[in-house]
């Protein structure tokens, strides 16, 4: 029997308030990665203690996607996300207008609950609106927001620090509360969570409980999939000036030519999924990620080390870019609102001290070694957490599923 490409009308609109989405929160978070070291000094703070501040954010946002999550799944997707937008807005805001450090620090855990509601909500409502046919293709793109999300933060920084300083940098974080109106108006509810809800909290809390070891295995993979993104990213710019003495300029060119590598790597390997599988492609793009680690933290040349940057985010994201299809697929029609997003989290939790973990390496040995001994750890890692799991792709929500 054929069946029909379910939930898909009106899946651009829902598509573009989920990439977009992600796109702004990230922005907000690599905020602070970029002006790590221009922070620190503002708040006679070392690089370690605000590198702590990206941790706490990282661990707040379980908080968010449980709490938007089940909103999600007994409310709807768009009211959710729509507050979680305007939420996150206002906390970056008043980032930017922090008077200390302890103040900075109480914002940035508020941030993490908001970044924690927006993916989950946004990432279910896409992706079960798109076709199941280019569900790999468009997973890529929407989780590639974040490193779009990156370099839209190294393009500001780029162009605002150098004249105003970090503060204002913050500021921009309001946009996201726009996208809400965006959502209000132009985004339709998903089809899939109308046939599936659930009648009572009740019914909801059973179906989550149910799915406890799916939920075991979804964190403990994500906790791997965040180790591989953090642990190459959040310290990066500080490598490139502690090891390689860039100016900020520099630092900044380099971190965005690296997102453009994530964010085609993201596009390649999810379309490339839809043909391989979820698993294989995410499995080929991180053996290839290690074999390009040593370019990437060793590089002789500039030349080389921008290319190294490139491809291994070219590689890191094109294993990201397949998780929003992969975990939607995996995950049952009634708790995909909150099932993924919480898992994503969770696994955000148990990998958010790697950045801090990172720094103390750096004061034993060189960042350069640091940061590739943890590369070259996590991507071994997050390549057996891969193979031991299952897949479904292709899946047509909304339909009673055969079990296997």
């Amino acid at each position: 029997m054929k069946h029909s490409d379910n939930g898909s009308e009106g899946h651009g609109a829902a598509l573009f308030a989920g990439f977009l989405g992600w796109t702004l929160d990230a922005f907000d978070f690599f905020l602070v990665v970029v002006t790590l070291t221009a922070i620190a000094k503002e708040f006679h703070r070392t690089d370690k203690e605000i590198a702590l501040s990206l941790a706490l954010t990282l661990g707040f946002r379980p908080v968010g996607a449980f709490i938007f999550g089940l909103l999600a799944d007994r409310y709807g997707r768009r009211l959710p996300l729509m507050l979680d937008l305007i939420f996150y807005s206002i906390i970056e805001v008043l980032s930017g207008l922090a008077p200390n450090y302890a103040t900075f620090m109480v914002l940035r855990a508020l941030f993490g609950i908001g970044m924690g509601g927006e993916w989950g909500v946004g990432a279910s409502l896409a992706m079960e609106k798109v076709p199941a046919r280019l569900r790999g293709l468009l997973s890529g793109l929407l989780q590639e927001g974040y490193a779009t999300g990156y370099l839209l933060a190294a393009v500001a920084y780029f162009f605002i620090f150098p004249r105003w300083g970090w503060r204002p940098l913050f500021f921009i974080g309001g946009l996201p509360a726009l996208l809400a109106l965006f959502v209000r108006f132009k985004v339709k509810e998903s089809e899939v969570w109308k046939k599936t809800k659930h009648d009572s909290w009740g019914q909801l809390g059973r179906s989550i409980a149910s799915n406890w070891k799916l939920f075991i295995y979804l964190t403990l993979l994500l906790m791997m999939m965040n180790f591989v993104s953090h642990g190459t990213q959040d310290m990066y710019p500080t490598f490139l000036e502690r090891h390689w003495g860039f100016n900020p300029r520099e630092r900044v060119l380099i971190t965005a030519l690296s997102m453009v590598g994530a964010i085609i790597g993201g596009v390649v390997f999810g379309y490339l999924s839809d043909r391989w599988g979820r698993r294989r492609s995410m499995i080929v793009a991180l053996v290839c990620a290690i074999a390009v680690v040593p370019l990437w933290a060793f590089a002789p040349s500039l030349a080389l080390l921008i290319l190294g940057a490139f491809l291994l985010q070219f590689m890191v994201q094109g294993a990201w870019g397949i998780i929003p299809a992969h975990l939607s697929e995996l995950s049952p029609d009634s708790v995909r609102g909150f099932l993924p997003g919480f898992a994503y989290q969770c696994g955000v939790l148990l990998a958010g001290s790697v950045a801090y973990i990172e720094a103390l390496f750096a004061e034993k040995m060189s960042y350069a070694a640091a940061m590739s001994l943890t590369a070259v750890t996590v991507f071994a890692g997050a390549i057996v957490a891969i193979a031991a799991g299952r897949e479904k792709r292709g899946i047509h929500f909304g339909e009673v599923e055969i079990s296997e």
